[in-house]
């Protein structure tokens, strides 16, 4: 049986309700990300969810509060390499600043890495600052080459 310190911050999937829990307003605190409309919100989220297991989005929300207190996101890139593998992405990680310290960013790790096993990743890569590197590492990920990217805003 679950504790209630698990039963309060279970991980699961995006809802569509979630937009009215705060889930906007945690991915502000990661990166840039302008007010969402619901009908953008519901639009987007319908375009994700109809991708099933190849895109998904997870999100720790505090039972008691109803807010969303975590989220991060795994998509599944198809591959001829390695037999036509497949490997997993994960972005947009990010933990409320009230609810640091309690494991729930090990927890959204594991469920999007648990995912991207049971769809057959052979791997599961992300990009993370120098500051997170070692939270990442206590996750089980090494560090290997260098992370380059193009932005076009």
């Amino acid at each position: 049986m679950q504790n209630s310190e698990e039963q309060k911050y279970r991980a699961r999937r995006l809802e569509i309700t979630d937009k009215k829990k705060g889930f906007i307003e945690l991915l502000q605190q990661l990166s840039v990300c302008d007010s969402v409309s619901d009908k953008e919100f519901e639009d987007r989220f319908r375009e994700i969810d109809s991708l099933g297991d190849d895109h998904v989005i997870c999100v720790i929300e505090d039972e008691i509060t109803g807010k969303t207190i975590a989220t991060g996101s795994v998509f599944i890139e198809k591959k001829f390499l390695r037999n036509c593998g497949k490997v997993g992405h994960i972005e947009d990680v990010v933990v409320d600043s009230s609810a640091r310290g309690k494991q729930l960013g090990k927890k959204v790790i594991n469920f999007l890495t648990d995912h991207a096993r049971s769809v057959g990743c052979y791997k599961v890569i992300l990009d993370c600052s120098v500051e997170n590197k070692v939270f990442y590492e206590k996750c089980g990920f090494k560090e290997k080459e260098v992370e380059m990217a193009m932005y076009f805003v």
